[in-house]
């Protein structure tokens, strides 16, 4: 999504998986010998929550194999801005991101819905205003989440975010720090339902959001929606019905720079294009944080078979 869950390790059979937790507890060094010539390391960086980190060590383990840099990893840096702000400024060649993020909480520009519109938006400036490249998208679209517990939607009969309008003034959600300041979240969320909740929403560490909601501290969440968690939780998405969420699909960004310098980059780059949808990346999520796997080899996995679930 956009910049959100996540990090303790949780084990098979926890009661209750932490978001992200196994992020980097040691998993992940920061650099990671390739094979290729002095002088040839490139930096590949990530948010702070387990989706950018496993897609942060698919490129890395992808250029290691593919092109033989060095990649040093910077992972878990913290939200959009920071790794925004790290790739501008050169200390990172490349990172992910999600089209609708970058529009809106980058570019300060309002939502748009057509995701070839955003993508090409966001690519156009970016190489104009940045010097920075948006390359081939991963495949699959991780939208904010309004997650509430299974039990209560069941017993409410509610599945979309219009239908929970009635039910929200006793509720209280549970948010990340971005998305109260995003355009694309809490305030225009509450203005297009209509939305009036008992309490203002308590925001906290992405990490703790799921643990919240499951502990009945709040009842419904901003989410993502490919965590992997939420059905093993048995929690609910509450489909966007009026279509708030602009669409976030995942690419890389890389400094041309960066490109010009190692040219094989811009193909290696392309191979990835496509790999993942949805349901492969929410079963990605889930063998981190549901199930304990460690990040390096979840992706290893992977790039053997991306056809194959982990």
């Amino acid at each position: 999504m956009n910049g959100t869950p996540r990090r303790g390790t949780p084990r098979r059979g926890a009661a209750l998986p932490v978001v992200g937790v196994v992020l980097l507890a040691g998993a992940l060094p920061l650099a990671s010998a390739g094979c290729g010539p002095a002088g040839s390391t490139i930096v590949v960086g990530s948010k702070n929550f387990t989706e950018q980190i496993l897609l942060a060590e698919i490129l890395a383990q992808h250029l290691e194999a593919r092109v033989g840099l060095r990649v040093e990893r910077r992972v878990n840096l913290g939200g959009t801005l920071l790794c925004h702000q790290g790739l501008v400024a050169g200390e990172l060649d490349l990172y992910v991101e999600y089209t609708g993020t970058a529009l809106t909480a980058i570019l300060g520009e309002p939502p748009q819905r057509d995701p070839r519109q955003v993508y090409a938006r966001v690519r156009d400036v970016y190489r104009d205003r940045f010097d920075l490249e948006w390359t081939e998208p991963f495949g699959f679209d991780n939208t904010f989440a309004m997650v509430v517990r299974g039990e209560e939607a069941r017993r409410l009969g509610i599945d979309t975010l219009s239908a929970a309008v009635p039910h929200a003034t006793r509720w209280r959600a549970g948010v990340g720090y971005e998305f109260m300041e995003r355009a694309d979240g809490w305030q225009g969320l509450v203005r297009t339902y209509g939305l009036v909740f008992a309490r203002p929403p308590m925001t906290m560490e992405l990490g703790l959001i799921y643990r919240a909601l499951k502990d009945r501290e709040v009842d419904i969440i901003a989410a993502n929606s490919t965590d992997g968690v939420i059905a093993a939780l048995d929690f609910v998405v509450l489909r966007d019905d009026r279509g708030y969420f602009p669409p976030y699909e995942a690419a890389p960004i890389v400094r041309r720079e960066t490109l010009r310098r190692h040219p094989a980059l811009r193909g290696a780059l392309a191979d990835l294009g496509g790999i993942l949808d949805e349901e492969r990346m929410r079963r990605l999520n889930y063998a981190v944080d549901g199930e304990g796997r460690q990040v390096r080899e979840v992706v290893a996995e992977f790039l053997r078979d991306p056809a194959m679930p982990p």
